[in-house]
């Protein structure tokens, strides 16, 4: 009997494994590059806490003309997901725009603000290494959903504030052409002890949980000023996981300072999850902003 039974727990135990596995699949995202298109992929772009930060470079063909290029970075709470999990590429692909899709450290291998570090020098990396690609320094993007749109718009925000580059330092000059934010932190601290009390946020800020000044110095909120790129704001009035109000908010200090800002609310919109016909008129409302201010 004791046999069975030991059998029947690493029957279960595989089973349970092949399941991790499937679930791993599920949620990798295919990338289907248009001909002439080339890939780059775990390009290290930093080295921090004992690990190798990576990300995956898309880049059009080269027909003499250097390229704007979408920075994407994903959400997760700073604790979870990959660039491994991002797609919907397509559209930007076919607009003749490159794509650097990144990864950053997470909670558990380092706390805040290590996360806005690894962004910051994904953004001079490709700024460094921007004749090799073929890259368009003055047509670099930054776009991100959740925390990831949080990063964004730190990485954004902060321009020439070197505070957080001592990973990357050399380069004096980090600018954006435009920040895309969907439903992203502007507030940590708001985030941490408002209306949803988001562990997440105490988490990342771990020693600094109850340090306002230290939360304030890692939200976008404190750092909009006349001179910051033009952002686009997108955010479901209906979201149980970033209040909305925090997008409300930011896109009103945009205003005041006179920012080039525009906020596309989806009616009803959770937290992310929008169907596909509404992430198509997403990317347009993209597309038209991008327009707007030359790209």
């Amino acid at each position: 009997m004791k046999n069975v039974f030991c059998a029947f727990l690493l029957l279960i135990a595989a089973f349970a494994k092949a399941q991790e596995a499937s679930d791993t699949v599920k949620v990798k995202k295919a990338i289907v590059m248009p001909t002439g298109f080339t890939k780059q992929l775990d390009v290290v772009y930093t080295h921090a806490s004992g690990v190798d930060v990576k990300m995956d470079i898309y880049l059009p063909p080269n027909k003499g003309t250097a390229t704007p290029i979408m920075m994407v970075i994903h959400g997760g709470a700073w604790a979870k997901g990959s660039k491994e999990t991002i797609g919907g590429f397509g559209p930007f692909f076919k607009a003749g725009f490159a794509i650097c899709n990144i990864d950053y450290r997470m909670v558990q291998v380092a706390k805040a603000p290590a996360a806005i570090e690894d962004t910051r020098c994904a953004l001079i990396y490709l700024i460094k290494n921007a004749a090799a690609l073929n890259i368009d320094t003055k047509k670099i993007i930054i776009m991100g959903t959740s925390a990831g749109a949080h990063l964004a718009l730190m990485g954004g925000l902060l321009a020439n504030d070197h505070r957080f580059d001592t990973n990357c330092p050399g380069v004096n000059d980090v600018k954006v052409a435009a920040i895309i934010d969907k439903y992203g932190i502007a507030d940590v601290w708001d985030w941490g002890y408002g209306v949803l009390h988001s562990k997440s946020a105490t988490l990342w800020l771990d020693t600094h949980a109850k340090d306002k000044a230290f939360a304030a110095s890692v939200s976008p909120s404190n750092y909009v000023t006349a001179n910051s790129p033009p952002t686009l704001i997108v955010h479901g009035n209906a979201d149980d996981h970033v209040p909305y109000q925090q997008s409300v908010d930011l896109y009103q200090q945009f205003l005041k300072a006179g920012v080039k800002t525009e906020f596309m609310t989806v009616d009803g919109g959770k937290h992310g999850g929008f169907t596909r016909e509404k992430n198509d008129e997403i990317n347009e409302h993209i597309f038209a902003f991008l327009k707007s201010i030359g790209i």
